[in-house]
């Protein structure tokens, strides 16, 4: 988990299966948990499996872990965002696509080696760099 300054934050991907997708859970992570969320992507569809893409912060770890904890109960399946893309080290020719694209900088370029590196930390799970890149060398898990 980061800690950040307003408290403890992680971005997480949210997977709703068809019976749950319509419950207030998001509601009641602000409501009773206390929770502060910020949407980055979603997919909600009506009686479909769906899934949320956010950065949830708690004040303390205790805070945060309750809510993380009601989320399991309420049955919904969490991943970290850090899981969900993945770059492809071995197939990419570091053409810089997913550079000028990426609107997290999570890409970026090494001018001195001219090299293409990815921080899975400032990824947002956007899916931008997986449609942007030529060689596909970038993949998503969503």
């Amino acid at each position: 988990m980061n800690k950040k300054s307003n408290g403890y934050s992680k971005r997480i991907v949210l997977h709703f299966t068809k019976e749950i997708w319509d419950k207030p859970i998001v509601y009641r992570l602000v409501k009773d948990y206390d929770l502060i969320f910020n949407i980055l992507k979603a997919s909600i569809l009506p009686r479909q499996e769906s899934y949320l893409v956010m950065e949830l912060i708690g004040d303390t770890k205790e805070t945060f872990d309750r809510g993380i904890e009601y989320l399991r109960r309420s049955g919904v399946s969490i991943q970290p965002v850090e899981k969900d893309i993945h770059w492809l080290d071995n197939k990419c020719v570091h053409c810089g696509a997913c550079v000028s694209i990426c609107p997290s900088g999570a890409f970026t370029i090494d001018r001195s080696t001219m090299m293409i590196q990815f921080d899975p930390n400032l990824c947002s799970a956007c899916s931008l760099c997986v449609r942007g890149c030529p060689v596909r060398a970038v993949e998503a898990e969503l």
